[in-house]
Order: structure tokens, then C-alpha cells, then sequence
């Protein structure tokens, strides 16, 4: 993605989820991108990415869902639970 003139990559190599219909887990994966996005483009990118970081493994917490549209509200809420730990000290001793 490209947030003001710089181009980040962020890679997820596996989401694990418990709890949920396998045939969730793409629309899940949609909305967790289209809300980090969303979060990179007016949060901008956290101070850690000026030096490049590396995190092997994050755990985004639990999370519940309401009575609506289930796979969005928690794409939205692991995106914001990954967007928040790119600046935590806890996943700066990741790099």
C-alpha cells in the first residue's frame, strides 16, 4: 500500500482464527486489509516503521462480535489490535 509517497508492505503469512466458519475466513481477511489501510492512510505509519521492524509472531487478543455484519466488525478490530502493536515496546524487542 502507499501511504504518502511511501510504499509499505505489511505481510500476514497466517491469521488464526477460532471460532469461525471456514468460509469466513476470506471476508475476514478482506476487511482486516480494507481497515489497515484505512488506518495507515489517516493514522499514518507509526515511528517503528522509520527503522523497519520485523514482528514473527503477534497475538491480536480476543475479540466479540455484535449483531451485525460479524466478519467485518472483527476484521476491523484485528486490524486496529495489529495497527496499535506496531508501536508497542513489547513488539519492538521483535525486530
Amino acid at each position: 500500500m502507499a501511504i504518502n509517497n511511501q510504499t509499505i508492505e505489511v505481510n500476514i503469512d497466517e491469521l488464526v482464527l477460532h471460532g469461525f466458519s471456514p468460509l469466513e475466513r476470506y471476508q475476514i481477511a478482506t476487511d482486516l486489509q480494507i481497515e489497515l489501510t484505512r488506518l495507515f492512510t489517516g493514522k499514518g505509519l507509526p515511528a517503528s516503521f522509520n527503522k523497519g521492524m520485523r514482528i514473527d509472531r503477534l497475538h491480536a487478543g480476543s475479540f466479540q462480535s455484535g449483531n451485525g455484519n460479524k466478519t467485518i466488525s472483527i476484521g476491523s478490530q484485528i486490524a486496529g489490535s495489529v495497527y496499535d502493536s506496531f508501536s508497542t515496546e513489547k513488539n519492538k524487542a521483535l525486530k
